[in-house]
């Protein structure tokens, strides 16, 4: 686990706040923490040195890159060598269909989120990229109807 500082209200006032939306101002949140600019900007570099804010991120939409389709395809491994499950891993974020990769526990050990232009798109990446793997056993592929992303987690501060 990575060492956070200790985060006090403000700490999440300004998280939570950049979590709606990272293009607000720094005058802006500093306005709405209630704290000065300087001290609202230190805030945030220490947020982002520590780790605790991992990146700034633009949220585009799929159809505008040419995705049609989307799909969640869990993926069940013939064995949990150290050595494979890092090896899959590492295949999995290399493909530049994925959207997001989850190691679970359950009957299956990933669930892979991946955008395609189309069906015929999916079913050559499910042959081509999950199929062909040693390591993989079994696949079964969902059909996603719609993804609504929240884009933040909840800010549990005591």
């Amino acid at each position: 686990m990575d060492d956070f500082p200790e985060l006090d209200r403000i700490d999440f006032d300004i998280l939570g706040l950049l979590q709606k939306n990272a293009r607000t101002t720094n005058k802006d949140l500093a306005q709405r923490v209630g704290i000065a600019p300087s001290t609202c900007l230190e805030r945030v570099r220490r947020l982002v040195d520590s780790g605790a804010i991992r990146g700034f991120h633009a949220d585009i939409d799929p159809v505008a890159l040419g995705v049609g389709l989307q799909a969640i395809i869990a993926v069940r491994l013939s064995q949990h060598m150290r050595k494979m499950v890092d090896g899959f891993h590492d295949h999995l974020m290399n493909l530049t269909e994925v959207r997001g990769v989850f190691h679970i526990t359950g009957s299956d050990d990933y669930l892979v989120h991946v955008a395609v232009k189309d069906s015929d798109h999916l079913r050559d990446l499910a042959l081509d990229s999950f199929t062909t793997r040693p390591e993989v056993d079994h696949i079964h592929t969902r059909l996603i109807f719609e993804f609504t992303p929240t884009w933040r987690l909840p800010i549990l501060a005591e």
